[in-house]
């Protein structure tokens, strides 16, 4: 069963798809629309209306809920309450045990629509994880998340808003998106990447091995080869004035803007086949040598009773193929 809503020049459209649910907000003046699955919050398609009126997707695999038989399965994945990997998949946190896979548990779950929305000119939807939907083990502190994916001026803003619901204890995490940009294929994309002071942090085996490297980099076409791609190159942007970054695949005339202000730390990761994740991270993965939980580098901290907010957006066009 659709349901279907009017929101001005906005449409949003809940679907049932391969017993997946889904919501799909389209600005119908702009022919601008995303498809996010309640399953993980994941934006499984951003896509534009071409000269020729036909939907062009954006993402790798775009709009497409099948499992691909070898690769990367997903588009955009939501990591939560920690990001890329927990050393041998536990934790201690305050000494209290915590499990989990890739990108914590977020990802997993089934999020809850908690309106749909327009403000003036723009539109949204916004979902939530609240306590009671995980378990101690995941995540032993009463903290709840709120995800707002916005249409707005011809770009989608993805606002997370963290709540602490403990009285008397700070809470500790980390979190981000991992989009994967479709391309035709992995030699044509390029990222263009803006001036600045940038520190890598480099992970052998996906763990951050203490060993870093500053870049002063004057600006322009990503100073890595595609080869190191699939180690995961994670960058701290230590005095980066202007962040935007800009995803360009020319041959199909795909181009990203995304506008990462604020944001502390990307990844950039392919695993060869045709796309980019281009990875905004409020936070690190594990060290080799393993901290605790709450001295992990690069984590999070939401006072007693706090909020923390943090937001990027990501402008999708189509460029000149010559």
């Amino acid at each position: 069963m659709n349901r279907r809503y009017q929101l001005m020049k906005f449409s949003h459209t809940e679907e049932t798809r391969d017993g997946r649910q889904l919501d799909v907000l389209t600005d119908e003046e702009n022919g601008l629309r995303i498809v996010v699955s309640r399953l993980g919050a994941e934006l499984i398609s951003l896509a534009r209306i071409n000269e020729a009126g036909n939907w062009i997707g954006f993402l790798y695999r775009d709009n497409d809920l099948s499992v691909p038989d070898q690769g990367w399965a997903n588009h955009a994945t939501v990591m939560g309450y920690y990001l890329h990997r927990l050393k041998n998949g536990r934790s201690l946190y305050r000494g209290h045990e915590i499990k989990g896979g890739n990108h914590g548990f977020l990802r997993s779950k089934t999020w809850h629509l908690i309106g749909s929305s327009t403000e003036g000119s723009g539109a949204s939807l916004k979902y939530q994880i609240t306590p009671d939907d995980f378990s101690p083990t995941e995540y032993p502190l009463k903290v709840s998340v709120d995800l707002t994916y916005k249409i707005d001026a011809n770009g989608i803003g993805v606002l997370f808003e963290f709540q602490n619901h403990e009285p008397e204890l700070t809470a500790h995490l980390s979190f981000g998106l991992h989009p994967g940009f479709g391309a035709i294929s992995f030699e044509s994309f390029h990222l263009q990447m803006p001036r600045g002071l940038y520190r890598r942090c480099f992970s052998p085996g996906n763990f951050l091995s203490g060993e870093t490297r500053d870049i002063e980099f004057r600006g322009g076409e990503m100073p890595f080869s595609k080869n190191e791609l699939p180690g995961s190159i994670i960058l701290e942007l230590v005095d980066v004035p202007r962040r935007q970054f800009s995803f360009v695949d020319p041959e199909s005339g795909r181009w990203v803007i995304m506008n990462l202000t604020g944001v502390p730390y990307i990844t950039l990761w392919s695993d060869g086949d045709p796309f980019l994740c281009v990875e905004p991270c409020w936070g690190l993965t594990d060290d080799h040598d393993q901290r605790p939980f709450e001295k992990k580098r690069g984590i999070q901290t939401i006072r007693p009773g706090g909020e923390l907010r943090a937001s990027f957006s990501m402008t999708p066009q189509f460029a000149s193929c010559d």
